[in-house]
């Protein structure tokens, strides 16, 4: 098995998911030119996930379709996305390639936005989270609720420990400067900036992560523990009602934030 982060556009990932014989899911290929280079040097695309409808992560299906007639193309139930050649939701589960990924309805960043969750060759699960969650973040609010996303974020943190988070973009240490501002004397938080940076500095991805860490060191994933709360009560002078309201402040605290 080959797990490939091939860079797209400014900071996207386009995940490919291969087997010995190159047969390969694409997923969310915002941009054909990646893809279409990978293939040159052997990779198959054999079908196509998609997360949501942002053209940062579909704008390259058709090209790929050009190369690639009749690839299977799946995506959740958002007529925004034309190219689809099934639509998927909640609870489906997809078999492409000898791939067997289930669909996880994650409303918030958009209402309509799904996750595959699979497990590799060697039972270790991955997760393909789109920009519901990202590594030390989560995606803005587009289109849901905070209830939505916190419930998403929770649905997607019940997932064994050790599954690979494989997200949308290379932003971890963007939002690891949030992270940081939230709870700056974090040891696992400190851990995963100086590791992340290393990557970043030697030209690699800072991803795939695992959700272990991520619960370890993500405020998003993080609303109910003491530090994180600590530092909304300051903001809020008060107790945060429940978790719900205690993400919501935090997501506004980041939509605002600047480093």
């Amino acid at each position: 098995m080959r797990l490939l982060a091939l860079p797209a556009l400014n900071d996207n990932y386009i995940w490919a998911l291969s087997a010995d014989d190159e047969a390969a899911l694409i997923v969310d290929p915002g941009d054909a030119a990646p893809v279409l280079a990978a293939a040159a040097h052997g990779l198959r695309p054999t079908g196509i996930l998609l997360t949501h409808h942002h053209n940062d992560h579909i704008g390259g299906v058709a090209a790929i379709l050009e190369r690639y007639p009749g690839l299977p193309v799946f995506a959740p139930n958002d007529e925004r996305i034309g190219a689809a050649t099934a639509r998927v939701g909640d609870g489906v589960r997809v078999r492409v390639a000898g791939w067997s990924a289930q669909v996880l309805a994650v409303p918030g960043h958009t209402l309509s936005h799904i996750a595959y969750y699979l497990q590799d060759v060697g039972g270790h699960g991955l997760l393909f989270s789109g920009d519901t969650l990202f590594s030390l973040g989560c995606g803005r609010l587009f289109e849901g609720t905070p209830a939505q996303m916190h419930g998403s974020l929770s649905r997607l943190a019940a997932l064994p420990g050790d599954t690979r988070l494989c997200c949308g973009h290379e932003y971890t240490l963007s939002n690891a400067a949030f992270a940081r501002a939230v709870e700056p004397t974090n040891p696992a938080l400190l851990r995963r900036i100086e590791e992340a940076q290393a990557m970043r500095n030697a030209g690699r991805p800072t991803l795939p992560s695992t959700l272990a860490d991520e619960l370890a060191a993500n405020p998003f994933l993080r609303v109910a523990q003491p530090g994180v709360r600590a530092a909304l009560r300051a903001r809020l002078r008060r107790e945060p009602e429940d978790d719900v309201e205690a993400f919501a402040e935090l997501r506004r605290w980041k939509d605002g934030f600047q480093a």
